[in-house]
């Protein structure tokens, strides 16, 4: 975007910046878990918890410090995910438009049905952006009231008059289908060169006022009137909202979740190697964000309830902890699978080969 459409970048940093809410979703869960684990894989490997057991002191009395840091961050994500999440999406559309607004030739993705530009659908099948040409491209003007031109050509190229700011699409060697709507009539006119001017500055200023919210984008109230104002299983929309519902509660409480998950397993580095611990947590890690990514796509579908979708995984993971630490509690904690160290050992070469290679090359 740099190099290519001569964007700024201060405007890409701030989009950088606007996606981090986003991202923290994900990455919060991940990070508590990975704290805890280390925290008492530290502590085991000291001799710490033989210490403490030694002293009369059980497991379960440093399971609320746990729970109070899980809570801490738990607060954060729900926050994040509540109020950050959608403003962080209309501030990228809006930064994202403004960008668009400077530069049609970002607006205009090949084979993409770019409908940014209010009245207008333009699809372009590979473009050149240091020559600004074109190729295999499809219009659909509809900004003239009950008329529609269609208009297809198989090469042109974008022209920009920098005092105004209006680009001008000029194609070549092209037809133009005029659809008079009232008439239900159809005028072919076939051209050699044909020019179309798009004002960035009008048009997407009326698009971005005119937007519809998407549903990531919407706060906790309007999503609950959206979900209110619909019916039951009715709609795809429907299913999406109640999994964004849902989503927003069920990735801040994984903190807890996976935090208790977490806390058994650094402790049985005690009986077991610090690498059979970290597996463990590396393999539950996956096992989590994979049932995640399945049941959101069973439920945003309706192939079952979308609370099940997006709370089945915290249910798993927290139910797991709570088995590992009733056994480490009663010192017979749980072995590693032979399967599942081979699965982890050979994910831990391919990710080391992959960044060797990367960096020889």
């Amino acid at each position: 975007m740099i190099v290519n459409h001569n964007a700024g970048v201060t405007s890409l940093f701030l989009l950088l910046l606007y996606s981090f809410p986003k991202f923290l979703e994900f990455i919060l869960p991940m990070s508590v878990m990975i704290s805890v684990l280390l925290t008492f894989m530290r502590m085991a490997g000291d001799n710490e918890i033989i210490a403490l057991k030694g002293g009369g002191i059980s497991l379960y009395r440093l399971l609320p410090s746990v729970l109070l840091f899980c809570t801490l961050v738990t607060c954060v994500a729900l926050w994040i995910s509540i109020v950050g999440s959608p403003k962080s999406e209309i501030a990228i559309k809006k930064k994202s438009m403004e960008i668009a607004r400077s530069s049609l030739g970002i607006a205009l993705q090949p084979r993409v049905f770019n409908t940014d530009i209010n009245g207008i659908m333009i699809y372009v099948s590979s473009s050149d952006p240091q020559t600004k040409k074109l190729h295999d491209v499809f219009i659909e003007d509809s900004r003239a009231k009950g008329i529609v031109n269609i208009i297809t050509a198989p090469d042109g190229i974008l022209v920009l008059n920098e005092k105004l700011k209006i680009y001008t699409l000029r194609l070549y060697n092209g037809k133009i289908n005029h659809v008079d709507l009232a008439k239900k009539s159809v005028n072919t006119i076939l051209f050699n060169t044909y020019d179309t001017n798009v004002d960035c500055q009008r048009i997407f200023s009326q698009s971005t006022s005119k937007r519809k919210k998407q549903i990531s984008e919407l706060s906790l109230k309007e999503l609950y009137s959206f979900i209110n104002k619909q019916k039951p299983g009715s709609t795809k929309d429907f299913n999406e909202a109640l999994m964004a519902l849902h989503g927003k509660f069920a990735l801040p409480f994984a903190c807890i979740c996976l935090g208790i998950l977490a806390f058994p397993l650094g402790i049985q580095s005690v009986s077991l190697k610090r690498s059979s611990g970290f597996g463990l947590g590396l393999f539950f890690f996956i096992v989590y964000y994979i049932l995640l990514a399945v049941g959101w796509s069973a439920g945003e579908s309706g192939k079952y309830p979308p609370v099940i979708g997006m709370w089945l995984p915290n249910i798993i993971m927290g139910s797991a902890g709570c088995y590992l630490l009733y056994r480490n509690a009663k010192e017979r904690p749980v072995r590693m699978p032979l399967f599942v160290k081979r699965v982890i050992s050979q994910l831990i070469s391919v990710i080391t080969f992959s960044i060797f290679r990367k960096k020889a090359e």
